[in-house]
């Protein structure tokens, strides 16, 4: 299936000037910083049904576009559903079911047809995955399929009458929240991000990442996850964030900012107004964040702050009660923290998006009526309505009956579509970029900066002899790649009777620890090495191959271990080795 080349993605190097025309915005755009470059645009515009070409400008294009559009159009533009299927218009009997139940239809394509759709976001699901329970099917399977997946999207959207690009987004997080694994450069977790301290690796690192992304088809990747750690951490963030310093997670964001965008996809931050510092689950509950408000802003604001200034193309708001600013009311729904402090104090120009509105807390009202509370708070477009349908009549009817005034429709749509017309206007780059040499050093450099010794040797082997590698076996893959990685260095293994090196990763709890292991490697949140009894700790914060290559490198004594904790663990320093 061709990948329409008019529908790639552009270099995302400037904030966006996201301006509402004659919407009615009154919230001025940030200015291009001093030294950055011109966005590119098309050479030329596609020509109107009346002949006459559009603007190059995406702003005036964006106007030109909705000056045309009727109810229905504009209704459709702010809805980012998922869909079942890996092709746009060829399904087995399984996924049309599940297109049927959520919206009538048999394919992704007659989706975006019937209900004139914005955007789509390419979900999957696995057993590890906090943010699973909200994806019940997947469409991404390897590189080439996703490639061949969204130029059928594309093909599809541009059928309707707005003839924009969709803008098609993933959640390609890294660490546990990982959509697309197959033949793509996996970038270690956030939280190993954070223990490298290496802002310009991070740039490197997401760059490659988002070239890959961009080759795909991905116009939009809902990360870098931007919330603060507190001290009692957040099970369903933990090692997403980079760590609990905002000044660090600040500078990491913005460099992962920088770098997606370079690369041509829009970036978005994630959760606003801060999923760090709660005990709840927000796909199950309205977690309840109980800070004060010079807290707030000192903890969980500066790093959603410095990823407005590097020009973030989305912001997404989470299913959070900020206590201290909105009591009572999710952030998805709240006017004050989604306009008054997104738009008004950040001074936040792009688009606004919501979490999945099929989590437990935007359930409260019914699909439609939630849709029209998201939008009046603020929110620019509704990411997985539980009812397409739904959500799109209560939109059209809100505009009827006055709930819903036009001019909030009208510039949310104007901030989607001049996002969709900046990132389609340069070249979309070759399949082959994906898994590139030049890609896995950049990443190798991040993974290597981030293992983190924090108890034992921090010079030559830190094993002797032959070892033994065990893990719950559900770190099996992981287990096998450290194996593989440290035969690789030059370190012996045998199957058992070996120094026990253990692994353990995402949800496991001191019963999955070694007692008699003479070494312990945590890959996730590091505070469960507080209960271990291992002479020598150590830390990738991942489990992918390239962390596990690093991991043995230090264990052989081929690389020391730079790395420090971006979260305190009781009674042990942040490195024993870093200074």
């Amino acid at each position: 299936m061709a990948v329409v080349k008019k529908l790639s993605r552009v270099a995302f190097v400037a904030p966006l000037l996201l301006l509402a025309g004659a919407c009615g915005d009154d919230t001025k755009a940030p200015p291009a910083p001093p030294d950055a470059a011109p966005v590119a645009s098309a050479a030329s515009g596609p020509v109107s049904e009346s002949g006459s070409a559009l603007s190059a400008d995406p702003v005036v294009r964006a106007a030109e576009t909705v000056a045309r559009l009727s109810d229905e159009d504009l209704a459709g533009q702010v809805l980012m559903p998922y869909a079942y299927g890996g092709s746009a218009t060829r399904v087995d009997p399984g996924s049309a079911a599940g297109n049927r139940k959520l919206a009538g239809v048999d394919t992704p394509a007659q989706m975006i047809a019937k209900y004139k759709l914005g955007g789509l976001i390419l979900v999957s699901f696995t057993q590890n995955d906090p943010t699973g329970r909200t994806n019940p099917t997947s469409n991404v399977e390897d590189p080439k399929q996703v490639r061949a997946l969204t130029g059928g999207l594309q093909e599809a959207a541009r059928q309707l009458p707005a003839a924009a690009p969709l803008m098609i987004g993933t959640d390609q997080e890294f660490g546990v929240v990982t959509r697309i694994t197959e033949g793509v450069t996996a970038l270690p977790s956030a939280l190993a991000i954070g223990a490298a301290g290496r802002p310009d690796l991070t740039e490197a690192a997401w760059r490659a990442a988002g070239e890959e992304l961009a080759a795909m088809g991905i116009t939009v990747d809902f990360a870098p996850v931007a919330d603060t750690l507190g001290p009692a951490g957040s099970a369903v963030i933990g090692s997403r964030s980079y760590g609990s310093d905002p000044a660090a997670n600040a500078t990491q964001v913005a460099a992962a900012v920088r770098g997606l965008q370079g690369a041509g996809v829009a970036a978005a931050l994630k959760h606003f107004p801060g999923h760090g510092h709660t005990n709840g689950d927000s796909h199950e509950v309205l977690p309840v964040i109980k800070q004060s408000a010079a807290a707030w802003r000192a903890q969980d604001l500066p790093p959603f702050k410095s990823g407005v200034d590097a020009g973030a193309g989305v912001v997404m708001s989470g299913h959070l009660d900020l206590e201290a600013v909105d009591k009572g009311v999710a952030a998805t729904f709240s006017h004050k923290l989604m306009t008054d402090v997104l738009r008004g104090e950040l001074k936040f120009g792009g688009v606004a998006i919501t979490d999945a509105m099929n989590m437990e807390p935007a359930m409260k009202w019914p699909p439609g009526e939630a849709a029209v509370r998201a939008l009046n708070a603020g929110n620019d477009m509704l990411l997985m309505p539980p009812d397409i349908g739904a959500a799109r009549d209560g939109i059209v009817a809100g505009l009827k009956n006055g709930t819903l005034k036009r001019e909030r429709l009208i510039e949310a749509v104007n901030r989607i579509l001049t996002l969709k017309f900046r990132t389609a206007a340069a070249a979309q780059p070759d399949l082959s970029v994906v898994g590139a040499d030049e890609h896995l050093q950049s990443v190798a450099a991040l993974d290597a900066a981030s293992v983190t010794v924090l108890r034992g040797g921090c010079a030559g082997p830190l094993v002797t002899g032959p070892v033994t590698v065990t893990a719950p076996s559900s770190r099996e893959v992981a287990r096998v790649a450290l194996v593989k990685a440290l035969q690789a260095a030059g370190v012996p293994v045998q199957a058992a009777n070996g120094a026990e090196i253990r692994l353990v990763g995402y949800g496991d709890k001191p019963v999955d620890l070694s007692p008699t292991a003479p070494m312990t490697v945590v890959m996730d949140l590091p505070g469960i090495l507080a209960y271990a009894k291992s002479p020598t700790l150590l830390a990738t914060y991942s489990s992918s191959r390239q962390s596990m290559a690093a991991l043995a490198d230090v264990i052989a004594g081929r690389a020391t271990a730079p790395g420090k904790s971006p979260i305190a663990v009781a009674g042990l320093p942040r490195s024993a080795c870093a200074r």
